[in-house]
Order: structure tokens, then C-alpha cells, then sequence
């Protein structure tokens, strides 16, 4: 057989940031069914985290897995995950689902001022 296995239309394989931004959109979407306010929130991924200003430096504790950046100056509020370390802790997608849910649900408790276990009552349920 020769031409595309697949349509041009479907994607054969999307990469792995594609990948990425598709599970972090997933766990989104299943949270927003709960929480509409989120739909008020950026949600981005990133590659790294990044020092911002001179003088800083990686200490000893863990490199983040995610982050917030509060609302201001008309601007909403932002959750990222980083893509890299995220992806350094896990082994296939089923793992990598699971922490980034993990990641993006931590994230949203910060912003929202409340628990884990409250945004997601499922949090921290071993889910393999």
C-alpha cells in the first residue's frame, strides 16, 4: 500500500508537546465541570521553570512541576505546568496523566485558596 496511512486531517501522531497540552486540557476540562470559575483562569505549559531576575539560583529542594501567577492589571490568573520535569517523573502516558492532574489540581487550590482534596476529591487516590 502506498500514501498517508492516516487523512492529512487526523493527526498519525502528535508531538509530544501537543501530547502534553492535550493532557493538561483534559484534566481542565474535568475539574471545570466542577469549579466554572476556571474558565477565567490561563492555564499554560511550559517547557522549564525559569529564574526570573538576577541573583537567583536553583536550590537544593525539587524542581517545580507547576506554578501560579495571580491576576493583575487586567490580566487573569495563570497555572503553568512544566512539560520537561513533568515528563523526567513519569513512564508512559497513563503515569504522566495522573501527575499532571495532580500538578494542575495543586495548582488550583493555591489560586482558589483551598485544599486539594477539596477541587478534586479524588486527589491523591492512587490512580494506577
Amino acid at each position: 500500500m502506498r500514501g498517508p496511512i492516516a487523512p492529512p486531517q487526523v493527526p498519525l501522531a502528535a508531538s509530544r508537546a501537543e501530547a502534553f497540552a492535550d493532557l493538561v486540557q483534559d484534566s481542565v476540562e474535568r475539574l471545570e465541570r466542577r469549579w466554572p470559575q476556571l474558565a477565567d483562569i490561563d492555564f499554560l505549559v511550559l517547557e522549564v521553570p525559569r529564574l526570573d531576575g538576577p541573583g537567583q539560583a536553583w536550590n537544593d529542594e525539587a524542581v517545580p512541576l507547576g506554578g501560579t501567577v495571580s491576576a493583575r492589571e487586567g490580566r487573569p490568573a495563570r497555572v503553568v505546568v512544566y512539560r520537561r520535569p513533568v515528563e523526567i517523573r513519569t513512564k508512559g502516558r497513563d503515569e504522566r496523566a495522573a501527575l499532571v492532574h495532580e500538578v494542575v489540581v495543586e495548582q488550583v487550590a493555591e489560586l482558589l485558596g483551598l485544599t486539594p482534596e477539596t477541587v478534586d476529591p479524588r486527589y491523591g487516590e492512587d490512580q494506577g
